[in-house]
């Protein structure tokens, strides 16, 4: 799946955050979610998963677009 195909929730999309690797939730056009954040070792995941870390405004940010 390629970014272009998701619909960014959070940030403003200009890339001022340097080399594209902001914290931002996207949605999929089948209605899930993708979130980008930092690399997580909190535990490990089961295999073919991942952890990321994001801040809590990027998430209330998202919530805030999906009138949640």
């Amino acid at each position: 799946m390629a970014r272009e195909e998701l619909t960014r929730l959070t940030g403003n999309g200009n890339g001022t955050c340097g080399k594209d690797d902001c914290p931002n939730v996207y949605r999929t056009a089948n209605g899930s979610f993708v979130v980008q954040g930092d690399v997580s070792q909190a535990f490990t995941p089961p295999e073919g998963e991942g952890l990321v870390e994001i801040p809590e405004r990027v998430l209330r940010e998202a919530v805030r677009v999906l009138g949640w």
